[in-house]
């Protein structure tokens, strides 16, 4: 079955940029929504941006106009540009896939997702 494998975390200044990847190892499937969410340590998961089948994209108000939210057009790679990080940025980031209805409408809910990758680490000092 297809799994999900983030990359790019990295240790970076704030002010800073980077770009953290999403590999699926197999066919993601129709009518599915894409999303990133993030963890900080004592912290809920936050989701911060989707892009559902149609294409569409909707961001958490934190990260608006810093992150941007892509994909390949051979559709096997999400990504998450950040730029203008901050320290607040600091948590594992994790991509996720749903199969939600709801999540055409943008809603960024963990529990409408239900296959996750196991997360990449971004700090910003």
């Amino acid at each position: 079955h297809v799994q999900l494998v983030e990359s790019g975390g990295d240790s970076v200044q704030a002010g800073g940029s980077l770009k953290v990847s999403c590999q699926f190892t197999g066919y993601i499937g129709d009518n599915v929504c894409m999303g990133w969410f993030r963890q900080a340590p004592n912290r809920e998961r936050e989701g911060i941006a989707l892009m559902n089948s149609e294409g569409e994209t909707f961001y958490a108000d934190s990260v608006k106009g810093r992150f941007t939210i892509s994909q390949d057009s051979a559709k096997t790679t999400l990504y998450l540009q950040m730029n203008a990080l901050k320290p607040e940025d600091t948590a594992m980031y994790y991509c996720a896939r749903s199969e939600n209805p709801g999540c055409l409408l943008g809603i960024i809910r963990a529990s409408y997702f239900e296959l996750w990758g196991q997360g990449t680490q971004v700090t910003v000092s």
